[in-house]
């Protein structure tokens, strides 16, 4: 059996395949003005043809870029009568707290195609006000016809508890406007909050015409090389479906590159029995950080997408503008700044010889020899040290400092962006990044990661082979993966136990239904967990739950054990305690796979300064760490007492 996994950057396009011959890996350059092209230049380069091919699983943004680059379909958006401005009202919370110019995240919805529809559903799913499909069709008809919407978008005030009204109304759309893509915010997320459902739904019809035609033309290109095999997309919760599956809710896929990353450095990492590690992925835009407790990645209840909640459970990766194609500049304050503007993929950084002028993150490196000038990477570039040092130059001018000083101050400013990113997910959360283990990769991790330790306090730092393709090795290593979330309110009182057992039973048997219907095999892991909160409190915390039967006493003491390890005090028994939402995952675990694999890297302890090379990435051993492989592979990075 021969597996294929495709992951595309920002920068570049890796290709990881398993076979009889083991363990292969390519990388292409991005292409990103159409990046499926890049998918297949992987497989030409790897010599791959389609029906060589058991299984292909595939990572992209191209959802993430539809919406940061405002190119998804013109959407029209139904919502019930009074609450048409919800998406541009939004919370009134500010995402930058010292910015007098703030403003809030554009709505991807203009107001003039939002469309409010005389119905109401209560809370407790009861109609208070019926809906007339046959009424309000001639008025929909019009506004179809006046705003000649690409997708529409539907999310009706409290269809969580009930969709019947959203269920007609996405029928009566179909009805008139046969072939419109439709998205109901039932079919996307039953939790509630009414803005943050809103956005989803709306984020999610919004890149649906866009990912469709996306996984449409990879499919045809695949069948028409004679692919026969399973085609699977990785999903931002860590896990994967089949592409089929990923058509039905868009807004799954929006993070799903960085999610890949995640599950790779689980499975490596857990090869040398390192389990409590802090994921460090630096490729060419971005850093993106995650922590990961007894080898269980935690999941986010929402995220944002340039400023847009997506509610939806999503692994809890944070992200600074620290790649290596991030941009040096001064501001106009005369102070240097990293990010997060960036050169992109083209023309990228100025050693890249590709056309670039302005100085990075990737140049300042060259300038400070951690990658070596005419070194080859992926698609014939050379790194150009002349070019590297020619784009800092008028920017060392401005500062009154050398090339290589300017060079290695951009280092020091990226290194700190990625350690306030590590904060923010291990101390400001009450965990202590010295009891975890760095695991960096992506092309520029391994260069970054002792500084970034140093400066945490961490003493060890574990490197993968095959770095800079640890995402695409992710997506083979991933479960096939299904979640679902749904809020049904309940005070812990007698009876309450028995329902949520019943609530979590129909939830389950649900996503085994859809498992069934994608042909996904094997046996299945569930995992369960209750968001819940004290009665009049604004936020809920989550609960994870046994696989096992549960009575009131066992529900109170979880969330007792829960509140007292998030807040660190016990709860008032006197208070009462309430059930918000259910949260169910049906997992197909991914069987054993090889490691990655290379040429041994180092014979026993070496101290440093060292630069090591492999043909994917490039690691630096500062003075004060030596270095040594082990029998997985991995290069354990440790730091002198």
């Amino acid at each position: 059996m021969r597996s294929v996994g495709i992951e595309i950057g920002g920068t570049f396009t890796d290709l990881v395949s398993i076979g009889p011959e083991g363990v292969r890996v390519t990388k292409v350059p991005s292409t990103p003005a159409a990046p499926d092209a890049a998918a297949f230049d992987a497989l030409a380069a790897a010599g791959l043809a389609p029906d060589a091919m058991d299984e292909f699983v595939h990572g992209s943004t191209v959802a993430t870029n539809a919406v940061l680059e405002r190119r998804g379909a013109r959407l029209a958006l139904l919502v019930t009568e009074g609450f048409r401005d919800v998406l541009l009202l939004a919370r009134q919370d500010k995402l930058q707290l010292f910015n007098l110019r703030y403003r809030k995240p554009v709505p991807l919805v203009a107001r003039e195609d939002s469309l409010d529809v005389p119905e109401r559903m209560l809370a407790d799913g009861s109609a208070a006000r019926a809906f007339d499909a046959e009424g309000f069709a001639p008025r929909l008809a019009a506004f179809l016809a006046a705003t000649q919407p690409g997708a529409v978008a539907i999310c009706l005030l409290n269809a969580y508890a009930n969709p019947a009204h959203e269920q007609a109304l996405a029928a009566l759309v179909r009805q008139l406007a046969p072939g419109l893509p439709v998205t109901a915010s039932h079919e996307v997320t039953q939790e509630f909050r009414e803005y943050e459902r809103a956005s989803t739904t709306a984020l999610a019809a919004y890149v649906q015409p866009v990912l469709d035609a996306y996984l449409g033309r990879m499919e045809t290109r695949l069948a028409e090389g004679g692919f026969t095999g399973a085609f699977s997309v990785m999903q931002s919760n860590g896990g994967r479906v089949p592409a089929a599956a990923m058509r039905r809710n868009a807004a799954s896929a929006l993070l799903s590159g960085p999610a890949a990353g995640v599950m790779g450095a689980v499975r490596q990492a857990g090869r040398s029995g390192v389990r409590d590690i802090i994921t460090l992925d630096v490729g060419g835009t971005s850093a993106d950080v995650a922590l990961i407790a007894d080898g269980r990645p935690e999941l986010a209840r929402e995220a944002r997408v340039d400023g847009l909640v997506v509610q939806m459970p999503m692994l809890d990766i944070t992200t600074v503008g620290a790649g290596g194609g991030s941009l040096a500049w001064m501001d106009e304050g005369g102070m240097l700044r990293v990010g997060p503007r960036s050169a992109g993929a083209v023309p990228g950084p100025a050693c890249y010889g590709r056309g670039g002028t302005r100085p990075t993150l990737t140049d300042a490196q060259v300038i400070a020899g951690r990658i070596p000038a005419g070194k080859r990477l992926a698609g014939g570039l050379v790194m150009d040290g002349t070019a590297a040092r020619a784009a800092y130059a008028p920017l060392a001018a401005q500062l009154g400092l050398s090339v290589e000083a300017t060079a290695e101050s951009v280092i020091r400013i990226a290194v700190a962006h990625v350690v306030a990113a590590v904060r923010l997910v291990s101390t400001e959360r009450g965990r202590d990044p010295r009891d975890h283990v760095l695991v960096p990769y992506g092309g520029a991790g391994p260069l970054l990661a002792a500084a970034v330790a140093e400066e945490l306090g961490m003493a060890r730092v574990l490197v993968p082979p095959g770095a800079g393709v640890l995402s695409a090795y992710g997506l083979l290593a991933a479960d096939h993966s299904l979640l679902a979330a749904r809020t049904r309110r309940r005070t812990i009182a007698p009876g309450a136990a028995a329902e949520a057992m019943a609530a979590i039973a129909e939830m389950r048997a649900e996503l085994e239904a859809r498992f069934d219907a994608h042909g996904v095999t094997g046996a299945r892991r569930l995992e369960v967990s209750l968001d819940m909160r004290l009665v009049g409190q604004a936020f809920e915390i989550s609960v994870p739950l046994p696989d096992a039967a549960l009575d009131e006493a066992a529900l109170l003491a979880a969330f007792n054990a829960a509140h007292e390890r998030i807040y660190r005090m016990p709860v008032d028994p006197r208070r009462a305690v309430e059930i918000v939402s259910y949260r169910v995952g049906l997992h197909v675990a991914r069987e054993e796979l090889p490691g990655l694999a290379g040429p041994p890297r180092l014979a026993g302890p070496v101290r440093g300064p060292l630069l090591i090379e492999d043909s994917t990435a490039s690691l630096w051993v500062p003075p004060g760490w030596r270095a040594e492989e082990d029998a997985a592979g991995n290069l354990l990075l440790t730091r002198d007492a």
